[in-house]
């Protein structure tokens, strides 16, 4: 018989390319993994890895069992999400992620309802950008992550994923007070081709959306800052170093010296959650993608009331 948690751990090795990575997304020793592998290929009475430098590689018969392990393990998700969808209880543990500012904005409400409504469901969070969250998901290191895209720029999501939306994130552009265009009721990016920008990190996918969107408008971004941060960012606007774009979600409070000048594209976020298609009927999965809708239409109007105020935040 093929144990099915040595079968967790070679799909684990194809999945990520290593034994550490595997480990790592485990959460057990190289040695553990290792071990789960050789006793594994006693088990199947086939070589499973071969050496390929200082790492290994998967063999054919290797990589024949690890396409059956992604197949099994999915059944068990399956059988695993059927059971408890028939008890109807909402228990266990949930293991989510959102990008920052979705984990700010949306996760104090919605885990603190979680908590509340079901004390018997143990909830594991943290912060990761989009893509890693998707890849968490397929991969099964997580069960739900909140990510995002932009009205231009839509991210591409994997078979076997579900989403549904929470909410749209409206952003403009954060400027120094004194700035030429901060007497504006709204603005095009197009005006903004002298500026410095203070963006996100290299590769990350805001960044990679700001570059494309102001090269469509036949601009060449000038980049002089880069903050992962939405605060960190705006504390580099105050200080007067550039200007950046700031989405409405997880922005508050907006530091002083600062005015929020709407853009006259309407420039939005779309946020929306996903998890496995396998583990649709789960109840724990329901639940928490019923307190996160319901976390967004709260920030929603409450987002509605504070754009309602007017411009010039942070005077």
């Amino acid at each position: 018989m093929l144990n099915l948690e040595r079968l967790r751990t070679l799909d684990a090795l194809a999945r990520h390319g290593s034994v550490s990575a595997a480990a790592d997304a485990l959460h057990v020793t190289t040695s553990a993994v290792s071990q789960q592998l050789g006793k594994l290929e006693r088990e199947a009475g086939q070589q499973l890895l071969a050496r390929n430098g200082r790492g290994v590689r998967l063999t054919d018969a290797g990589r024949l069992l690890s396409e059956h392990a992604a197949r099994i393990l999915s059944q068990v998700e399956l059988a695993q999400s059927d059971l408890e969808a028939h008890r109807g209880q909402v228990v266990g543990e949930l293991r989510l992620s959102a990008f920052p500012t979705a984990a700010r904005g949306l996760f104090p409400a919605a885990l603190a309802a979680l908590r509340a409504e079901h004390p018997g469901l143990r909830v594991r969070s943290s912060e990761l950008e989009p893509e890693n969250g998707v890849a968490g998901v397929v991969r099964g290191d997580l069960d739900l992550a909140v990510v995002l895209d932009w009205y231009n720029k839509p991210m591409p999501v994997p078979d076997g994923l579900v989403k549904a939306a929470l909410l749209d994130d409206p952003a403009d552009v954060a400027m120094p007070a004194g700035h030429r265009l901060a007497d504006r009721d709204e603005v095009d990016l197009a005006e903004f081709a002298e500026d410095e920008w203070i963006t996100w990190g290299e590769g990350e996918f805001c960044h990679e959306w700001l570059m494309f969107t102001l090269r469509s408008k036949g601009i060449e971004p000038i980049v002089g800052h880069r903050a992962g941060e939405t605060h960190t960012q705006l504390g580099l606007v105050a200080a007067g170093l550039g200007v950046c774009i700031a989405p409405l979600l997880g922005r508050h409070p907006v530091p002083s010296g600062i005015v929020m000048i709407p853009l006259r594209q309407r420039v939005r976020r779309h946020v929306y959650v996903v998890w496995r298609a396998d583990a649709d009927r789960r109840p724990s999965i329901r639940a928490a993608v019923g307190a996160l809708r319901a976390a967004a239409r709260q920030l929603g109007q409450e987002q509605d009331d504070r754009r309602g105020e007017g411009r010039g935040e942070g005077l």
